[in-house]
């Protein structure tokens, strides 16, 4: 019989560290997070590097890797380390899908197109990868190849995009000779075109299509013609000129032209590589290239006659896209799974932009319930709007759903997601960043208290930090907006009014450990595959 139910409440972005430059987390006023660390079983967790499955303790976790592991209670080896092993054995380059794509331009004389996030994040991409597979289709015989990338900004520092663009150039330029022909074809900050989620702006999408795809230049649009650039570089100091202050993520869209054509139109014949790993990001632009006549989300004009892969397989259940090069974790054995063998009914809440990490991520990569009976999901439609113009975003709204599952009395398990401290983090505004902070506390007392009126016990903890290091110093001293996730760690706290479940406060622990505890506290037996609970 499970004992007493459980909330656990993330606080997206919100992590745990001393240091005060940049930390809106300790510069915002957070009265009941204050209370709960004071009073209640309190410790940090790791949420970054080998602990989500990353290569090393250098990657920054995200909301994606963050949830799985949340959701599963193990550690499986994730996005950047999966593509390592498969480009370090070479297995990538045996894989059915790159020897379709890469034969069919080869015999064909076509082109081998490759869109994705040009930087070394490591939590949508990695410049690396691009780089092998450019190597390799040189080495096979493609003749021809053109590169649409995407500027990051986000997951590593904001104005950084010529330092990736150089090293994509110098690598072509090195390849290139009378047998190849290797050139970046468009591009575009990563917030404007192509990567949107959720399906909250197709417009994103259609933007990014219209420019890799056709070659359609957005840029000083006059008489329907659009003026192209003779470059990456052009481009972005011609927009940063224009724009002072703008950082890589919001650069408008871009296409590189010679003699008055774009260099890199898509073409009947070619292939198309998606070498993204992450999966929220890359959905919506596999589902208008693998999409059929009945596709009805923007016009994506004529079609051509394409072979499309992602670097994986984006969704299990979707399959989406149908062709991918490397797959993805297979997770089983997670929290959902256990809680639906007890017959235990189960709440999961968040607003868009994090609604798939509470559910398909959460739930190891799955877009179906396990159990309709025994799961509920709720959305909240997020706006469309930067949300350091509304840094509480939909925190009152996530928060009436959460208190009003409590109060039916139905649910044994109830999780939700406040996006606030990632997403108000990311557009580098520290002022609203601290508002987005201070939202989730005031959400977070009212949750607080109605688990006190109903006997719940309350956990509070964080996927990845992002609103705790909004500032960086460099080497000269100098200090830079950030708006990347951090490597800190994130806090893990008990709430129940009556009762202390004390927490072994010395061992290393991360966000895999969580789901153990939860099942201990629920009275309930865990995987024998799962890390250890946290309670001593």
């Amino acid at each position: 019989m499970m004992k007493k139910p459980v909330v656990l409440v993330v606080m997206d972005g919100v992590g745990e560290t001393p240091d005060e430059l940049g930390n809106m987390v300790r510069r915002a006023t957070t009265p009941t997070l204050d209370y709960l660390k004071a009073n209640d079983p309190f410790r940090i967790i790791k949420a970054h590097g080998t602990a989500v499955g990353l290569p090393s303790d250098d990657d920054m976790g995200n909301s994606e890797v963050g949830h799985n592991a949340l959701g599963c209670g193990q550690i499986y080896s994730q996005g950047a380390k999966l593509v390592n092993e498969s480009i370090e054995s070479g297995s990538i380059f045996q894989s059915e899908t790159w020897k379709d794509l890469v034969g069919s331009v080869i015999s064909a004389g076509t082109t081998l197109h490759f869109i994705g996030l040009l930087s070394d994040g490591n939590v949508h991409s990695n410049i690396s990868h691009l780089l092998a597979m450019l190597k390799e289709a040189k080495a096979e015989g493609v003749k021809k190849a053109r590169v649409h990338i995407l500027l990051d900004g986000r997951d590593v520092p904001a104005t950084s995009a010529l330092d990736y663009v150089d090293q994509l150039e110098e690598t072509l330029a090195a390849l290139n000779d009378s047998s190849f022909d290797g050139r970046i074809a468009s591009g575009g900050g990563r917030m404007q075109i192509t990567m949107d989620r959720y399906q909250a702006n197709w417009g994103m999408v259609k933007a990014g299509w219209d420019v890799h795809v056709h070659g359609r230049s957005p840029y000083n649009v006059i008489d329907g013609e659009g003026a192209f650039f003779s470059s990456a570089r052009e481009a972005i100091e011609t927009y940063r000129n224009e724009q002072p202050g703008v950082i890589d993520q919001d650069l408008p869209a871009f296409v590189i032209g010679e003699n008055g054509q774009p260099v890199g139109p898509m073409k009947d014949g070619d292939s198309v590589i998606l070498f993204n790993f992450r999966g929220d990001r890359a959905l919506e632009l596999s589902m208008a290239f693998d999409g059929d006549a009945s596709f009805d989300k923007f016009d994506r004009g004529a079609v051509p006659q394409v072979k499309y892969a992602g670097m994986l397989e984006y969704d299990g259940d979707l399959h989406i896209p149908h062709k991918y090069l490397v797959s993805p974790p297979q997770i089983r054995h997670t929290l959902t799974e256990l809680l639906v063998e007890n017959g235990i009914n189960e709440y999961a809440c968040s607003e868009t932009q994090k609604y798939g990490h509470v559910t398909y991520f959460w739930n190891g990569n799955r877009s179906e319930k396990f159990s309709e009976e025994l799961e509920t999901w709720q959305e909240v439609p997020s706006d469309v709007r930067s949300f350091d113009e509304c840094p509480w975003m939909k925190g009152t709204e996530i928060t009436d759903l959460v208190i009003a599952a409590i109060e039916s009395g139905k649910y044994g398990f109830i999780r939700c997601n406040f996006p606030n401290g990632d997403m108000v983090g990311h557009t580098g505004n520290l002022d609203a960043t601290e508002i987005a902070v201070e939202t989730v506390d005031l959400c977070l007392a009212r949750i607080l208290k109605v688990c006190d009126e109903h006997g719940c016990i309350l956990i509070v903890t964080a996927d990845h930090g992002n609103s705790d290091q909004m500032l960086e110093k460099n080497k000269k001293g100098v200090v830079s907006v950030r708006t990347a996730h951090s490597l800190n760690p994130v806090p893990f706290i008990i709430h129940d009014k009556d009762e202390r479940h004390e927490m072994d406060t010395d061992s290393p622990f991360g966000l895999a450990n969580v789901a153990p505890t939860v099942v201990e506290l629920l009275g309930l037996r865990p995987y024998d595959c799962w890390e250890k609970s946290m309670l001593k």
